[in-house]
Parts: structure tokens; sequence; C-alpha cells
């Protein structure tokens, strides 16, 4: 976090104080932010940058603010500079020239983007933000299982950005057998943070994230320990005693990037609850890690590239093929999704999981949710849908084939129009649905949905959609599957794709050989025997089933 007292020149950032360095004068610049139905101030990020490119960042006016800058000489095309704000007005001192002001509160508004001027005068303005969905009305709460900002900044970040659970990664390591750290205050933290009735922090949480193994620089990969009652005293790897130590605690095992060099193993040595459909490589601002292990893709997906390396779309779709045949593999992991705001130039909850419940907000109850797969992930549309009539995440064991179907009902909607809705069957695309995108009273975009899944055997299906961007950037959702398990048959990976799992773990294995210890590399050999067994009844070809 940087304060606006602190911030310097530096960069494309400066300082708000009466007079720039130079001497020029300085005029106030002051807005309101406010419901656009009941008038009543809100809290909102706010994003003001000149004609010339300078971001700007503003004071709370009567209450509290939180300044965040990711403006970073590697990646020149995706700064992040924003302040959360209370329910306050906010205040900033300009020089004369042209701005952009853009406001924004979660993913449920409409953002606000205009432009004004100083011209040897003070300005003020009400800013009044549209909600174009409210999801709690209808029992969906929000979360981003992957946070770095501290405890103490979080109340304010996660109602300007209507989230209503955050797990901060208090507890960190990153070298081999060390066990993981915290801050000491951040540490002080140890039971539910309750800022309002719908919105919690949940503190002890741990992130593996081993660059660093006796010594030497050597990247393993990252998991993350979520929801963990006692500080975990582990080092890793190995990590089938931190597994069964997270367990033992009742904490959830949550995969944060499918790339990472270690991905394939902890997947079945911990047995992995969740799945970061969106992950911390996913951002409002331009995509910016385009050859991240661009070495480990195969041909056999056909992901989108250009020069540069993978497109937006390349990185989702690897992480979404990732996610299916691992599915196909009988790891049933639960869709989130996860930020790393604090790190990355990314907002709080710019992707994240919402969790459907019946009875009202409670954290224990949206933690069973989540477990449950209750939920869909999202980075823009909304996908409010049942199975069966019942919600995703649903496991049902049927004996005759003629029972072998899902019915999905619901809707889809968006702030704009959807282009696409595509049910997805086993892994393949088996229906593309054309949304009539009706307009809603409020403004956004609906399409119903009312379609049958039928197999002639064991399946799973879930339903993602795309909206329409005005410069291609790609924004989704996409719910947890829902399974039919049919007697006696079951789903089976694409032959390709099991080749292609086995040979990453065989050549990081060769990779790691005398470097781990012998107890660490068993555990990488179980898992390539793991994939090996399941090869035996891979399908053949990558075909879409009939």
């Amino acid at each position: 976090m940087i304060c606006a007292q602190e911030a310097s020149d530096h960069g494309r950032l400066v300082e708000t104080r009466p007079t720039d360095p130079a001497g020029t004068r300085l005029y106030p610049f002051t807005g309101r932010v406010v419901d656009s139905k009941s008038g009543q101030p809100v809290q909102c990020r706010v994003h003001l940058q000149d004609a010339s490119g300078k971001w700007y960042l503003v004071q709370s006016d009567g209450g509290n603010a939180v300044h965040y800058e990711r403006d970073l000489a590697h990646l020149p095309n995706s700064p992040e500079v924003h302040t959360t704000l209370s329910a306050d007005p906010f205040v900033v001192d300009l020089p004369n020239g042209d701005y952009t002001l853009r406001v924004e509160r979660g993913k449920e508004y409409f953002p606000y983007v205009g432009t004004f001027s100083i011209a040897n005068r003070s300005r003020s303005q009400t800013i009044r933000l549209q909600r174009w969905i409210n999801l709690a009305k209808r029992g969906w709460y929000s979360g981003d299982t992957h946070v770095h900002r501290t405890v103490g900044e979080l109340p304010n970040i996660m109602l300007a950005e209507d989230l209503n659970v955050a797990f901060p990664l208090t507890y960190w390591v990153q070298r081999s057998d060390t066990v993981p750290t915290a801050d000491e205050h951040e540490a002080s933290y140890d039971r539910l943070i309750h800022v309002d009735s719908n919105h919690v922090i949940y503190p002890r949480n741990t992130e593996y994230e081993i660059f660093e193994v006796h010594g030497k620089r050597q990247t393993l990969g990252a998991v993350l320990i979520l929801n963990h009652q006692q500080p975990l005293k582990l080092g890793a790897p190995p990590m089938g005693n931190i597994a069964t130590e997270a367990r033992r605690q009742g904490a959830l095992m949550d995969l944060d990037k499918h790339s990472w060099p270690w991905s394939l193993m902890i997947i079945p040595v911990m047995e992995v609850d969740l799945f970061e459909l969106s992950n911390n490589h996913v951002w409002q601002t331009e995509f910016g890690f385009r050859d991240w292990a661009i070495d480990t893709i195969s041909p056999h997906m056909g992901l989108q590239q250009d020069d540069a390396g993978l497109t937006e779309w390349g990185w989702i779709d690897y992480g979404f093929q990732t996610y299916y045949q691992l599915i196909n593999c009988g790891f049933r992991m639960r869709v989130t999704a996860g930020n790393a705001s604090g790190v990355h130039p990314v907002a709080l909850g710019f992707g994240r999981v919402y969790v459907r419940l019946t009875d009202g907000f409670d954290y224990d109850s949206w933690m069973d949710g989540l477990n449950a797969g209750r939920s869909f992930v999202s980075t823009g549309p909304m996908l409010d849908l049942r199975f069966n009539g019942g919600d995703a995440g649903q496991q049902f064991q049927v004996t005759r084939v003629e029972d072998a179907r899902v019915q999905i009902t619901g809707t889809a909607e968006s702030r704009r129009p959807i282009r696409t809705i595509e049910i997805v069957v086993n892994g393949d695309v088996a229906q593309t649905i054309h949304p009539r995108n009706q307009q809603t009273a409020l403004g956004g975009f609906r399409s119903s949905i009312d379609v049958t899944v039928e197999r002639e055997g064991s399946f799973w299906t879930a339903v993602r959609c795309f909206e329409e961007h005005p410069t291609g950037r790609v924004r989704f959702a996409h719910t947890n599957p829902v399974y039919v398990d049919l007697e006696g048959n079951e789903v089976r990976p694409r032959k390709e794709a099991i080749d292609y799992f086995i040979d990453r773990l065989e050549t990081e294995c060769r990779n790691l050989d005398g470097v781990l210890t012998a107890e660490s590399m068993a555990e990488y050999r179980r898992a390539v025997e793991f994939y090996r067994r399941i090869r035996q009844d891979a399908k053949p070809e990558s075909t879409i089933e009939p």
C-alpha cells in the first residue's frame, strides 16, 4: 500500500499537494459517489488519470482511503492505480488540464467513466452509480480466495468492492523445508472478523510458494491452504503431510495456478479441493504474462497464441482445458477465483467466486457451499442456474441409461450483451446457445437457459458464457460442474491429455532428481503411476461424444 504523503513523482504516480514541485497552482476537485436509486453515499474504487497518463490518488474527506499502485516496469501496459474509499466524499488537488475519472463498485454496478477539465478553478461533481444486478437478493455471495492485502486495510477494500468473503494469506513461505511465517501484527488475527453482517475476513491462511530448494533457486510452485485453525508447522515439500494436517484442521486446499511445475503432482498427492478458473494472471488491465509457462503447453490443446506468446484467451483456455481433463481423471475439484491483489496489478475481487446460500449469509454456510461446489466464477457475467432443479456441484447416481440426463434452467446476465453461452460436457463444448440479450429494468442484459443434457453413460456438465467486449477482452462466467454417475460406467480422459500430464511429470522428475529428498521424489513418482493407471482406460480420440 502507498499513502499519498509517501507518493513521489516516480513512474506515472504523482503526489497530491497544494503545489507541484515547480510551484504550479493546484485546484481542489471534490467528488461525491452515491447509489443512483437511493441517493445514499456508497463505498467505491476511484481511478484518476490526466491526459499525459499520470495517475493521481484521491483522499477521503472525512472517512478513510486505501491507495494501491502497481505500475510495474516489466508490465508497462498493465498499470493498476486506484483508491478505495469509504462512503464519504473524496478530494484531490490538481493542476490545470484534462482528466479521465473512472469509478467502480465491484461487479454488480455499471462503472462510471467520464472526463472533466481543471481551468483555474476548483470543481465538484456527484457521481451516481447504477446497479445492474443484485445477487445477494437471490442468495449469491462472493469471495476471493487468493488475497495479499493486509487484514487492517481489507474492511475498506471489501466494502468498496462489495466482496463478501476474503482470505488474506497471512502466512507465506518461499523456501523449502521452512515453516511458513507471518508478520507479528498479521499473526495476531486468529478468528473470523466481521466487517458487517454480510462481509467477513478469515485471517488464518497460508501460501506455500516454493522458489528455493536447499538454498538454490528452484521453482516448484504454489498451493494455498485456506481456513486452517492453527499455524502450520510444516515445511514443503513433501506435501502429503501438509495435506493431512490441513484436513485435520478443517482447511481447504486451493490450486492457484494449473501451470506450476508441481501442480500435476500435488493434485493427486494432496487431493486438492479448489481450482482457480480465474487466477492471478487475469486482470482488468491488459493481460501481461504472455510467455508464462509457454514451454509447458502441448500442441494438442490448440491454445490461441500470437508473436508475443499466449493471448488472454489462450491463457484462460489453458486453465479450462487442464481443469476439464483433470475432472475426467476423477479429480472433482470445485471452482474458485483468486487475484493476488497486493502483488499483482489487479483489484481485490476482479475475478470472484459466487456461492449460493438459501438462508442468508453465514460464513460457515458459505464455506460449506464453496466446498460443495454450489458456485460459479465470474470476471463479469453472472450465471443464476439450476441443474435438475438444484444447485451446481450435485452428484446424481443413476442405474438406468434413460436417467442419465440433466436439465439446466435459469439465466445468464451481464452489463454488456453476452456473446455466447456454452454447455460443456466431459470437457467438450457440446452446445452453443446464441443469447437473446433482453434488456432488464436495471439496464443489464438477460438471456434464459433451458436445455437438457443426455448421454448414454456417465458424464459431467457445466455452463460457461462470454460477454461482448469493445476491445476484445475476455470476460466470462463458469459454473461448477454437476455429475451424472451411471453404475458400471466412468468418464474417461483423453489419451493425449494423459500422455501430456505424464510427460510433464516425468520431465519434472528428471529435473528434481538429486535436488529433492527421497520422500519428496516418491510423491512425484506416485503421481506418475496414478496417471499411468488412468491411461489404460483413456479415450483414444478427442471427439465430442454423441
